[in-house]
């Protein structure tokens, strides 16, 4: 299942949109799978690296690298969504370091975390960090659930535009292919391929816009 794959072909599309057919609603709409994929994938790595400081390091490395051309591809001055998976990957590691009896401190980092993804202007911001705390505390289709409630909250009462609904989309590929097919493996691309897609597709994207 090339789960992977229709991450960064429907992120392609969602930021050719943006970039060059703001008026094509449609392009918006696909892209709205490509988050929460990625969502997935980070709690997914994060659970079974070997090494969580060199993942958390070649994240770091990959948002570094994405920040000017996202912000010539885009014209805008915002933080990537890498940094947003940077810091809850952070807020991961932390809230899995504390004990049960310490719940009311990870709820508190929660809240700080989320308030400074959204202060410093991060792609997705504090639903972005939600989210990815959805894919690693939510089981089965209770993942569903809780991402559609994330985002009829932030539909209503956040500011987000109402077809960020269609990326409930991809939670509900996701989950339903565990849930029937728990033992399959996803068909991934190289890894090469994956951690420089980002960059490189926002890279060229901005060239095309100085150079035109």
């Amino acid at each position: 299942m090339p789960v992977q794959w229709l991450a960064m072909l429907t992120m392609l599309t969602d930021h050719l949109g943006y970039a060059f057919f703001p008026d094509e609603r449609y392009l918006r709409v696909i892209g709205r799978i490509a988050f929460p994929i990625y969502c997935y994938f980070l709690v997914l790595g994060y659970q079974r690296t070997r090494n969580v400081r060199k993942y958390t390091i070649r994240l770091l490395l990959i948002a570094a690298l994405s920040q000017l051309p996202f912000m010539y591809a885009f014209d805008i001055t915002n933080l990537n969504v890498v940094c947003t998976l940077f810091i809850s990957l952070l807020l991961m590691i932390v809230i899995d370091k504390l004990s049960l009896k310490y719940f009311p401190v990870s709820l508190l980092l929660i809240l700080i975390v989320g308030w400074l993804a959204d202060q410093l202007h991060m792609d997705y911001g504090m639903y972005g960090v939600l989210l990815v705390l959805v894919f690693r505390y939510t089981t089965g289709y209770w993942v569903i659930v809780a991402h559609l409630a994330l985002t009829v909250v932030f539909v209503l009462f956040g500011g987000f535009s109402d077809i960020q609904v269609f990326s409930v989309l991809a939670t509900a590929l996701i989950a339903i292919h565990l849930n029937l097919y728990p033992k399959t493996k996803l068909y991934s691309p190289p890894r090469w391929i994956w951690r420089s897609f980002y960059p490189a597709h926002l890279a060229i994207i901005a060239i095309i816009r100085l150079v035109f």
